[in-house]
């Protein structure tokens, strides 16, 4: 009995999805649960794992082609009952028979009768009934101008775009954009269409939560297996931020402004497939803790291709972190239809003023990113200085002050 390989749900709204590599090739032997084929949506990639254990015999959807939710891709068969599926025979050539030089040679063609002598070979032309020949044409004199301007001696011609995309010392590769990344690059492209997208600047000073980091990062880790990054700190900042300027917590909805009273906070993470944007649900719940734990755990699954489509759905906040790329300064783009994101970037030691002194200090780039339609510059500007502030002294997030 043949076991299916069907598209499973990939969300409310996803009908259709895109094939991506298959993992196994027909004839290998597959275990339960093991990933058989990479299955692209517009919000995800996944992989279809084997619902039985048994061999590959059969796949009718190959890379790049669209399957309907529920579609069967495959087929495998039990171990025993199906084993590899026999080879086709390719058909050999037919010898090709000999042929004598004699055979190959094409026979001569009769040659063109040579005209007789003095015979004018030249057109002839009969006007008012009498025959004429048409005088050989003149040459026409060179045009030294037009010479140069039309075939510079100079220019090299490296032909067409087609022509120098073949040549071997020009090589490219094309290759087709992924449906996620193409899901992606039109969202970002709607926003910045739909939205007045503007970017305030500040700079923090991040020596307080590197102490704190220091101080308590090594029973951190023992009592709870995870790290204490900076991460939980800034999520822990938003979140207190957004709570006094809940307008960046909020989204354009038609001709109304809709204000979340919770506070789901994504977190770009770079993905096997690309960047992606799972949620962390309720952050204001979450201790430090549960945070690092949570990140750690949607990074991995982001590198593996596992996430689950409903983890990358929603958001009311963004934040994203170029710094560990080695980013010193960017403006996001806010991901619709939330208001707002913040920018993450490089820390690095700088000198600053303090109490009239030149010190240097860790110090961190931040921008906010957020949708001007709804967002003044007011609020913009103060919700992002609330962060540093928070930033910069920690135990604000304790007594909330």
């Amino acid at each position: 009995m043949p076991i299916e390989l069907k598209i499973p749900e990939a969300g409310e709204s996803v009908t259709e999805i895109e094939i991506g590599a298959w993992l196994k090739n027909v004839g290998d032997h597959i275990e339960k649960d093991e990933a058989v084929v990479s299955l692209e949506s517009d919000k995800a990639t996944m992989d279809l794992s084997a619902p039985q254990s048994g061999t590959l015999t059969q796949v009718l959807k190959q890379k790049g082609e669209l399957a309907k939710v529920g579609e069967v891709i495959g087929y495998l068969e039990k171990n025993g009952e199906g084993g590899k599926p026999a080879a086709t025979p390719v058909p050999k050539e037919k010898p090709k028979a000999e042929t004598k030089p004699e055979e190959k040679s094409e026979p001569p063609q009769e040659a063109a009768p040579k005209p007789e002598k003095k015979e004018d070979t030249r057109p002839k032309i009969i006007h008012a009934g009498k025959e004429t020949v048409e005088p050989a044409a003149k040459p026409e004199p060179p045009n030294e101008d037009r010479a140069e301007i039309t075939q510079p001696a100079e220019v090299e011609d490296i032909g067409t775009p087609e022509e120098r995309a073949v040549q071997p010392d020009r090589p490219e590769e094309v290759v087709r954009m992924s449906r996620l990344r193409r899901t992606m690059a039109k969202r970002l492209v709607d926003a910045q269409h739909q939205a007045a997208l503007l970017t305030t600047f500040n700079e923090v000073d991040m020596g307080a939560v590197m102490a704190l980091r220091k101080e308590h990062g090594e029973a951190f880790q023992k009592k709870y297996n995870a790290r204490l990054g900076f991460m939980s700190f800034f999520v822990k900042a938003c979140i207190d931020a957004l709570k006094q300027f809940p307008v960046l917590n909020a989204e354009v909805r038609g001709d109304d402004i809709v204000y979340h009273n919770y506070f789901d906070i994504g977190i770009a993470i770079g993905g096997g497939k690309g960047l992606v944007v799972p949620v962390l649900r309720s952050a204001e719940s979450l201790s430090f803790a549960e945070i690092e734990i949570t990140i750690a755990d949607l990074a991995n699954r982001a590198k593996a291709n596992t996430l689950k489509v409903e983890e990358l759905q929603g958001g009311t906040f963004t934040i994203t972190n170029g710094g560990i790329y080695g980013s010193m300064l960017s403006t996001p783009i806010v991901n619709p239809p939330q208001s707002g994101i913040l920018g993450l970037h490089a820390i690095q030691d700088r000198p600053v003023a303090r109490e009239g002194n030149v010190v240097i200090r860790p110090m961190m780039f931040i921008a906010l990113t957020y949708d001007h339609r709804i967002v003044d510059g007011r609020e913009a500007v103060s919700c992002l200085k609330r962060i540093k502030d928070v930033i910069e002294n920690p135990s604000r997030m304790l007594i909330e002050i």
